[in-house]
């Protein structure tokens, strides 16, 4: 276990931005028998995504959300000294998109710029990347930028991701404060699990070629090809059950808090069975458990911070708790406070 402590910085401001077109699970007749389409949307807690078009990638709706972010808080853009961009799709294989970001956004070029890659537990992982820069000397701020548009490489007719997916972008901004209350993460990783949810084409390992590229039909009438998202939901199921809820709990003790004392606990929309299954077993009130997934779906790493703007825009909440998990596997839990944070509402794209 991989555990840090921060004391002098915090998170100052969020922002969230999704694509405006949608796409409606009660309309997937053509993937799932009609009978079961209700019970599925009950299941996932997803009745619409937010899908981009395809000329859209996750940096332009992060460029969007930290546009937004500047201008309400009013940050002067020479005082970003770090850009890291957290992604499982970047503009390109190369170079990295982190660059390109500080010159779309008119940072200066004394800003240090950096890609990350994880899945669902990627925002947890960069927050905490984040704040181990920000805490040492010559960085002061940094902006955590986290998008996915996972809907880019789900098949049409997989019927076990199809329903799940949607794109977002965020922007977070991380800076020094004296008076900051402390923060801390544990982060873990089980690479025995690679096979659960997956890729497994279109890498150095396995490049793309014809072959590959042509989707096929699996035992359970899922069409899809090696260069699209495959995901074991039994397995992802089993593994955040018994992980995630430990987690939690760990993080309450080296916090040095109660779960009684957390505000709110902000969990990787995965699916809403699983996620309750979680909030259940650790006996934490659901009402303090926001939700973002029956209006934007999975949104892979994105899915933290833009529930955090979908749920408690305007709000000063205090003690939070922030935990994603998912493919890798890796997941990772963080104790923060958001009582100076301004977190902004979400926009379209």
């Amino acid at each position: 276990m991989a555990t840090l402590k921060f004391e002098h910085v915090k998170i100052s401001a969020v922002a969230a931005c999704v694509p405006p077109a949608k796409e409606y699970n009660a309309d997937l007749g053509y993937l799932i028998p009609q009978e079961e389409i209700e019970k599925t949307i009950h299941a996932i807690g997803i009745r619409e995504k937010r899908i981009t078009d395809a000329s859209t990638c996750a940096s332009d709706l992060c460029v969007k959300a930290a546009e937004q972010l500047f201008r309400d808080n009013r940050i002067d853009r020479n005082t970003i000294d770090m850009v890291l961009f957290m992604s499982q799709l970047p503009d390109y294989r190369m170079p990295a998109t982190a660059p390109i970001l500080q010159h779309r956004l008119g940072l200066p070029k004394s800003t240090a710029a950096m890609d990350l890659t994880l899945a669902c537990s990627g925002y947890v992982y960069a927050l905490s990347a984040a704040m181990s820069y920000a805490s040492i000397p010559g960085i002061n701020r940094v902006l955590l930028l986290d998008g996915d548009t996972v809907s880019k490489v789900v098949n049409k007719m997989d019927k076990v991701n199809v329903p799940l997916y949607g794109d977002a972008g965020t922007a977070t901004l991380i800076e020094k404060s004296p008076e900051a209350t402390p923060s801390c993460f544990t982060l873990y990783s089980d690479g025995s699990g690679e096979d659960a949810v997956k890729i497994k084409a279109g890498g150095a390992r396995y490049p793309a070629t014809a072959e590959n590229l042509t989707p096929h039909t699996d035992d359970e009438g899922n069409i899809r090809s090696d260069n699209e998202v495959y995901m074991d939901g039994m397995d992802v199921f089993n593994f955040a059950l018994s992980n995630v809820p430990k987690s939690v709990k760990e993080i309450c003790e080296i916090g040095g808090t109660t779960l009684s004392e957390i505000d709110h606990i902000v969990l990787h929309q995965a699916n809403k069975f699983m996620t309750d299954f979680i909030i259940k077993r650790l006996k934490y009130p659901l009402d303090r458990v926001p939700y973002s997934l029956d209006r934007y779906g999975n949104t892979s790493s994105a899915s933290i911070p833009l529930t955090l703007s979908s749920e408690l825009s305007g709000k000063r909440p205090g003690k939070v708790i922030l935990c994603g998990f998912g493919a890798g596997l890796s997941w990772g839990t963080g104790l923060v406070s958001l009582q100076d944070c301004n977190i902004s509402p979400v926009i379209e794209y």
